[in-house]
């Protein structure tokens, strides 16, 4: 071999050796760099990859009423989960078996959990019994993949319904859980009531735990260094307002009937009860969902989910009429002296009837007995005044027509018309007196809530305060420690004492010998109040009643509708002054009053319309 080949041979050799011991120093530092200098972190990370990570739920936080009595708390369930990662599909026969569900069921639950994330543990079925969990338990060799979580759902101690005041959790669908870092596949959230107001306070912070695994990916039991994991916090438990005995109460009065009742705290906007008729069992819609009875309640024509105590939007009827009182009074337009007369109709182009006896009424006899003709005439001489919208921004400083801002999702804000919308509605200069004269009795496009009226009446009952409604009063803190909400009250500040009083006078006159006298009167306690019909073009006429008492220090405003039910004060009324009779005394001590609401039919009767005498052997027991 030439000599100058042989040079570059050994050169190439020597070159390629350099390179090997390079490279051999090379791996070997970062061996060094791995397991010596930086082992602490790179030996927990290598310890991660033989653990298997699990969420661990935080229990919810509990709801009490304003006495601290449980309403609503957690009992225990079993959940299935899979990590899709380490599970075989050919398994999918033998774990449907073992649910009692069928294949396809149970493949559609897997690429679902596929999708969601293919190494994160997720949740497969909830509320899974325990002989079939313990069948699960006995095969899981057989099933890598598969594993259990104890979970919670909720559960109702009382024999309160409460269901559109508590709410329902259901599983988050996707895009909830998608737009969530802290909301999982399976994971269930409020989505109605306080459940869903206060999501965020009752949910609490997720855990973490780190499970060991063979290679089958089945656990061996906890990892033992437990500094990488997080124990889960649990959720805010919330004090409400609600007084347990008085909504039960209530709920039995509206048994059977479509309305609703809100009782209330004047002072503080405190909800003391609030019923919502027909309702639904919320026992039903815990844990695993029931699909039959939730397919019938939503089917169901008197449709028990909707909350008619916020949502619904009806015209108030006479009970708007001691509001119109005060606005004639602000804007000038009466006082409380003056006298207007009925003969039988208020003829303004054509004739408006009036049921109130004929003859001569001032404000406090008006409102006394619903004097249609005083209040055709005030809002007659608003509209010719052009003092539409001046009217119109001082009803909803009651809180007629705007947000009641009640801490419940979905409720109404009612119609109280100004100029700009009846332009937008009728179309500009197509309205006139006859579309307006009917909202001084509390008809035509004015429309309100149950709430709402409970809101104004605590206006008239407190001395001129504006208050929130509202459900919650305090949080309690995973460390005991008391949140208190402040409540909120403002004073409306061109509304006078000696408008208040002359109002007061008049309904106080409706309970003593207007036609709130026959049910709504009580001996011992001093009720205020005013009936109302809401005119019903497809049946029986709307009753309403919303009342306080006692009369000098009120304590509580009770507001009752009763869809469909005709004669206001012997459908509304009696409901309303039981329930204040309870709230005052604890119990009621007239049972002729209490069976007549228990067993109460319709009747198609005007509001004005003279009412049926109390049989006065049974009313002395």
């Amino acid at each position: 071999m030439p000599t100058g080949q042989t040079n570059r041979t050994r050169t190439s050799i020597r070159a390629l050796q350099v390179i090997i011991l390079g490279l051999s120093l090379i791996v070997l530092g970062r061996i060094f760099y791995l397991q010596i200098v930086e082992y602490e972190v790179y030996a927990a990370l290598g310890q991660e990859n033989s653990v298997r990570q699990e969420y661990v739920d935080p229990a919810r936080g509990l709801i009490y009423d304003r006495n601290g009595r449980l309403i609503v708390d957690n009992e225990p369930i079993f959940s299935i989960t899979i990590t899709p990662s380490l599970f075989d599909k050919s398994n999918i026969p033998l774990l449907a078996d073992l649910l009692g569900v069928s294949d396809s069921l149970l493949t559609v639950k897997v690429q679902e959990a596929q999708q969601y994330s293919w190494h994160r543990t997720s949740r497969l079925f909830t509320e899974i019994d325990f002989p079939t969990f313990s069948a699960i338990q006995e095969n899981l060799w057989q099933l890598p993949g598969i594993g259990h979580q104890i979970e919670s759902k909720r559960h109702y101690p009382t024999e309160m319904k409460a269901s559109h005041i508590l709410g329902y959790l259901r599983e988050a669908n996707e895009s909830e859980y998608r737009q969530s870092e802290t909301i999982r596949l399976g994971d269930k959230i409020g989505k109605s009531g306080l459940e869903m107001i206060y999501e965020d306070s009752l949910r609490g912070e997720l855990g973490i735990r780190y499970l060991r695994v063979n290679a089958f990916g089945q656990a061996l039991g906890d990892f033992e260094e437990n500094e990488i994991g997080r124990n889960p916090v649990q959720g805010s438990d919330i004090i409400s307002t609600i007084d347990t005995e008085l909504q039960i109460f209530s709920e039995k009065l509206m048994e059977g009937k479509r309305g609703a009742v809100i009782a209330m705290n004047p002072n503080t906007g405190a909800i003391l009860a609030m019923v919502s008729s027909p309702t639904y069992d919320l026992s039903k819609l815990a844990g695993r969902l029931d699909q039959d009875y939730w397919q019938s309640i939503n089917a169901d024509s008197t449709t028990p989910l909707y909350n008619r105590a916020i949502s619904s939007r009806q015209p108030p009827g006479s009970t708007f009429k001691p509001l119109m009182g005060i606005i004639g009074l602000q804007l000038g337009i009466i006082t409380p002296q003056t006298k207007i007369y009925n003969s039988g109709a208020y003829v303004r182009g054509r004739s408006y009837r009036d049921l109130a006896p004929v003859g001569e009424y001032d404000l406090q006899k008006a409102i006394t007995y619903s004097s249609n003709t005083y209040f055709f005439s005030l809002m007659d001489k608003i509209a010719t005044q052009g003092k539409l919208n001046e009217w119109s921004n001082l009803v909803k400083d009651f809180g007629l027509g705007v947000s009641s801002s009640v801490d419940l999702p979905n409720a109404n804000s009612g119609l109280i018309p100004d100029s700009t919308y009846l332009n937008r509605r009728l179309g500009e200069r197509r309205w006139g007196l006859g579309d307006l004269i009917n909202f001084g009795v509390g008809q035509g496009m004015v429309s309100v809530s149950p709430i709402q009226i409970a809101q104004m009446t605590s206006t008239f009952a407190n001395g001129g305060y504006r208050v929130k409604p509202h459900l919650v009063q305090a949080f309690r803190q995973p460390d005991g420690e008391l949140i208190r909400v402040q409540t909120e009250k403002t004073k409306i500040d061109w509304l006078r004492d000696e408008y208040l009083d002359v109002i007061k006078k008049g309904m106080r006159g409706v309970v003593t010998e207007g036609s709130g006298r026959w049910y709504a009167n009580h001996p011992k306690i001093e009720i205020v109040g005013k009936t109302g019909t809401a005119q019903n073009p497809h049946g029986i006429d709307h009753g309403w009643f919303t009342s306080y008492a006692p009369l000098d220090n009120p304590e509580i405003v009770v507001t009752a509708f009763v869809e469909n039910a005709g004669f206001a004060s012997t459908s509304a009324a009696p409901i309303a002054s039981l329930v204040i009779e309870k709230y005052l005394q604890g119990e009621t001590t007239r049972p002729y009053v209490y069976n007549y609401v228990l067993n109460f039919e319709p009747k198609e009767e005007q509001d004005e319309s003279p009412s049926p005498q109390i049989n006065q052997q049974e009313g002395n027991e």
